[in-house]
């Protein structure tokens, strides 16, 4: 009886294994994948197939514990004409009746199950999943992007050492010599496409050279001839040659400029950073980087202290920290703002500054301007806001005297409840006046009307006594002398943003005052009252130094009074340019038709790639063309047609003056014209 359950069982194994190993098999095959294309991450495809090994294994031995304890129960649920007594296949009979039907199961089993029963029961129990597929691809990717990471950037040096042809005699070959600080190390190598720093000397040699001297082809049109030497070029473009003669192929030297420093102040995060009033210290990290070297790195500290017209400013400059790889530099540094010798309501404005080590022109980049800003004790008045001066008139009260008011009113009316009605709405009012007079001197600065120093309030009841039709009512109507009020100001959007959320509340705060409900008051008086203390804050504003230079004036003019020669401030009107030359307009149209070219046509087109295409792939494709059509290539006219015709641009509209004569002929006709 045992043996025949082993039987079941093993065949239950098989069938829901042939399920199960297609999808472990898929799950391998990209990590295989992976390994054979990839030899640098075969190590860590090793790992993960191991791992894939071990998962794979003890899938096995879950289903071959799941099948010994559910498989009597899987018979019963596939197979209906056992009658779900599967269990007494695997016991001994105690009873009559259980031997009995023991053994009518034992008669049926051999022709119950089928092949396709334990298909159907594999296909129920052990259902295709796509988990072990995705793992598998997503390990794979994996390793591939940590490969890419942790594996180093190949520089021009390794790249040629790994690519090099070698040198055959009779044949041209290359010797490059990138620039000294670039710290790429020397190499020969036969014709092939090469990508080297800017500014590389290149030697084309023949080793060993048999029969006549061949001659270089660039592809600006020049031509190199070797001579007793090899022929020399100092390569600053990207540009292909070949050797005229000899075959056709065309080999490309692209060229990689020297990039400026890459500059990053890390912390702060904002631009403007508000330090806290009882800070002792501030974290600055800043990093540079560049693709050869940094020779120089520094940050440039100003401090700004006062305010008003008595502001001082003091300059600091300190040397960055040089590193292990002198490609970057990077600091961070946890500064007291004793070191930094701020004090409450200072200003602290940083930027770092780096030079690369390219020595004809080395690059210099330099970070935006970052403010620290350390805010002081609360001023008691309006007389250091950053907006421009005013003559205040003697009553104008500051936001902090109307607080001050309201809270004493609010104040006043907790302690006597039954004020009189007329003494809380006269209080309340004149409170309400002063605000009204402060929102209006503030609303001059977003071109509001105010009546706080004249009389313009009247001014638009006398609109309507003008005739009609004359010039005055017509400008009053449709142009009216105010401007208009978002552009009548110099302040930034910033500052006009803070402006009107001052006057939104300062209205607020004068409603509630002329309700004679001072409580509700205060609210927007603080809220104004904030947005005034944000506008002082922000009165410095830091600058970097320019030089200015006066133009030259001759020593023999000065205090002279003759200004014939000293300076002309009216010039004559040119001709309008062409655009297009004509030699390219011409080319273009000839090279429509199957003729000949116009003389010198090379020399043109190539003049006009040189000047107008910037992309150095689209250059190199353009020139390609030239050569192509020089060859006599007639279909590859249409090709270079094409790219000059990119070139060209429409011509501007330029507006010639005509000098006219206006005699009282003219007059006298222009008015009988008009009267007609």
């Amino acid at each position: 009886m045992h043996g025949e359950t082993d039987h079941l069982r093993r065949r239950l194994w098989t069938a829901i294994w042939r399920r199960r190993g297609p999808q472990w098999l898929a799950a391998l095959l990209p990590m295989l994948l992976a390994s054979w294309m990839l030899p640098a991450i075969r190590i860590a495809m090793a790992a993960a197939i191991t791992l894939w090994g071990i998962c794979a294994l003890a899938d096995g031995y879950r289903w071959k514990q799941r099948i010994a304890a559910q498989w009597q129960s899987w018979l019963n649920a596939a197979i209906p004409s056992l009658e779900d007594s599967s269990e007494l296949l695997t016991s001994d009979a105690k009873t009559p009746i259980a031997r009995l039907q023991q053994q009518r199961l034992q008669a049926r089993l051999p022709g119950a199950l089928t092949d396709a029963d334990y298909q159907r029961i594999a296909r129920t129990q052990a259902r295709f999943s796509i988990w072990p597929l995705l793992l598998a691809i997503l390990a794979s990717g994996a390793a591939i992007a940590w490969q890419g990471q942790s594996a180093p950037t190949p520089t021009p040096v390794a790249a040629a050492a790994h690519a090099n042809k070698p040198i055959i005699d009779g044949e041209v070959y290359l010797s490059i010599t990138p620039p000294a600080y670039t710290g790429i190390k020397p190499f020969e190598t036969g014709a092939r496409d090469l990508q080297i720093p800017q500014y590389t000397e290149v030697r084309w040699c023949i080793r060993n050279a048999t029969g006549a001297e061949p001659t270089v082809e660039l592809g600006d049109g020049h031509t190199l001839t070797f001579g007793k030497d090899c022929a020399i070029l100092r390569v600053e473009d990207s540009l292909f040659w070949r050797v005229r003669g000899t075959s056709a192929t065309r080999y490309n030297i692209r060229v990689t400029p020297d990039q400026a420093p890459q500059v990053t102040v890390i912390e702060p995060t904002e631009l403007i950073h508000l330090l806290q009033k009882d800070a002792r210290s501030v974290q600055i990290s800043v990093s540079a980087r560049d693709d050869y070297a940094i020779v120089r790195a520094s940050l440039h500290m100003t401090l700004a202290r006062g305010s008003g017209e008595n502001i001082r400013f003091s300059d600091k400059e300190v040397p960055l920290p040089q590193s292990s790889d002198p490609k970057s530099r990077s600091w961070k540094k946890q500064w007291t703002l004793a070191e930094l010798g701020m004090e409450p309501g200072d200003e602290l404005y940083f930027f770092v500054r780096a030079t690369d080590n390219a020595p004809e022109n080395p690059h210099t980049a330099q970070s935006p301007t970052y403010t620290l800003r350390l805010p002081g004790p609360e001023a008691e008045s309006l007389d250091s806001t950053a907006l421009p001066s005013m003559s205040k008139p003697e009553n104008l009260r500051s936001q902090r005297q109307i607080i001050i008011d309201t809270e004493q009113l609010v104040a006043d009316l907790k302690t006597n409840p039954g004020m009189p009605a007329a003494t809380q709405r006269s209080r309340s009012e004149g409170i309400a006046a002063d605000q009204a007079a402060l929102r209006l001197r503030y609303g001059q600065f977003l071109g509001e009307e105010s009546s706080l120093f004249g009389d313009e309030e009247h001014e638009h009841e006398h609109h309507g006594q003008e005739k009609a039709g004359s010039e005055i009512s017509v400008m009053k109507e449709f142009g009216h002398a105010h401007d208009v009020e978002d552009n009548a100001t110099i302040f930034d959007p910033q500052t006009k943003a803070v402006l009107k959320r001052a006057l939104s509340a300062m209205w607020d705060a004068e409603k509630s005052l002329r309700a004679v409900s001072p409580k509700t008051a205060l609210p927007p008086e603080y809220k104004a009252l904030d947005a005034i203390k944000e506008l002082q804050a922000a009165e410095r504003v830091y600058l970097h130094r320019t030089a200015f230079v006066p133009p030259a004036l001759k020593e023999e003019k000065r205090m002279t009074g003759d200004i014939v020669g000293a300076m002309s401030y009216k010039r004559a009107q040119g001709p309008a340019s062409d655009t297009v030359p004509a030699e390219v307009r011409d080319l273009v149209q000839a090279l429509s038709q199957d003729g000949a070219l116009p003389a010198l046509w090379s020399k043109a087109a190539r003049e006009a790639i040189a000047a107008r295409i910037t992309d150095q792939e689209q250059k190199l494709s353009a020139q390609r063309a030239v050569q192509d059509v020089q060859d006599g290539c007639v279909p590859c006219r249409a090709e270079l047609r094409a790219w000059l015709r990119g070139t060209l641009t429409d011509a501007p509209v330029l507006l010639q003056a005509h000098p006219s004569a206006d005699t009282p002929f003219r007059q006298a006709w222009s008015g009988k014209e008009q009267v007609k």
